[in-house]
């Protein structure tokens, strides 16, 4: 069995935020149990990517350790944050230039500080980005989770994103065994993605190619919205997996129940990867009915998959060169193609 190329690894469950959408603050993690910088030796060396997540992965005081002996295995790490632990951060950037930094930004203050639950978390995080662009640190961003209630904020933090030259992430609210939520619901469809259009449309007219292809990437969150079949083939624990802070290695965090395929405590991760644990796991995925659209499983699918997206791409490009509005074909319940037509339209005539 191939080794998997990306993975993402859940350090923490443990947070100093209060997200609405996410339940990971009251069930922590001990720090105890916690993985250790010598259970990360395992995992396989020559990765594509690795996405370093939580909780909250800077409550870690070990966290520089981490990334030392991860950075040796990957070609490039990326560690999302909510930014209020400015300090390490910097701290950490100034030892790891290279280190990508994705804080999580849930709109403009208002909405943000009311989702997250962290007292001037908007400013925190927005003076931790701007403390890292002087640094010099390149690889640096927002990423977005969308929700009803702040789906309007979409817009206006991708301009401001744009402006500042940082990237852009998105997602939407989903429920997992990882989020220890049931409950998260988008109840407005038309106008969250009304909202994600308007963002495809704005991504499409932008000169970069990276940007482009998350264009299709929205376009796949809103007809994950609208309850739609995934746009490609789900290959996680495959292609990619996590690995959760107790050291159980997961094909997915997405999934209704934890299944693990073994643990980098007690195993090798080779060990893991080719048991009979890890086959029973990915026949689970390909057996799932979910459609989940996240990044860690839709993006290494459009790496794998790459001429699906690259003729969207190419399909729709075009189309906004000679002012037309992007294909968006959804399985939609009351969503009119005309809406997206007329919200183009509307944006061409104020230009």
């Amino acid at each position: 069995m191939l080794k998997p190329k990306e993975i993402c690894i859940i350090v923490t469950y443990r947070c100093n935020a209060r997200c609405n959408m996410c339940n990971v603050w009251q069930n922590p993690s001990r720090a105890s149990e916690e993985i250790t910088v010598e259970d990360l030796e395992k995992i396989p060396s020559g990765l594509r990517f690795v996405n370093i997540t939580g909780g909250e992965p800077f409550v870690r005081r070990d966290i520089e350790d981490i990334i030392e002996v991860v950075r040796r295995k990957t070609k490039r790490i990326v560690i999302s944050t909510n930014g209020y632990f400015t300090e390490r951060i910097v701290k950490l950037c100034e030892r790891f230039p290279d280190t990508g930094i994705r804080i999580s930004i849930e709109g403009l203050q208002k909405t943000n500080d009311m989702i997250r639950g962290i007292p001037n978390g908007f400013d925190r995080g927005l003076r931790t980005l701007l403390t890292l662009r002087r640094m010099g640190i390149k690889d640096i961003g927002f990423a977005m989770t969308v929700q009803d209630i702040n789906c309007k904020d979409l817009l206006p933090l991708y301009e401001l994103s744009n402006a500042l030259d940082y990237e852009f992430a998105t997602a939407t609210v989903h429920n997992s065994h990882y989020f220890h939520k049931w409950d998260n619901r988008i109840q407005d469809k038309d106008t969250v993605c009304e909202e994600f259009s308007k963002l495809v449309t704005e991504l499409l007219r932008s000169r970069s190619i990276k940007k482009w292809f998350r264009a299709y990437f929205n376009y796949g969150l809103m007809n994950y919205i609208y309850g739609g079949e995934r746009f490609l083939r789900c290959e996680m624990g495959t292609e990619s997996c996590f690995i959760d802070p107790w050291g159980d290695v997961l094909a997915c965090n997405g999934m209704e129940e934890k299944l693990s395929m073994g643990n980098i405590k007690v195993m090798s991760f080779e060990e893991i990867w080719s048991s009979e644990s890890a086959e029973m796991v990915r026949n689970a995925v390909k057996n799932c009915q979910r459609q989940c659209w996240m990044v860690g499983s839709a993006v290494p699918a459009m790496k794998k998959y790459l001429y699906r997206p690259a003729m969207w791409v190419l399909k729709n490009k075009l189309r906004v060169l000679f002012h037309r509005p992007p294909s968006l074909c959804l399985p939609t319940r009351g969503y009119k193609e005309i809406l997206q037509s007329n919200l183009f339209k509307e944006k061409e005539h104020q230009r």
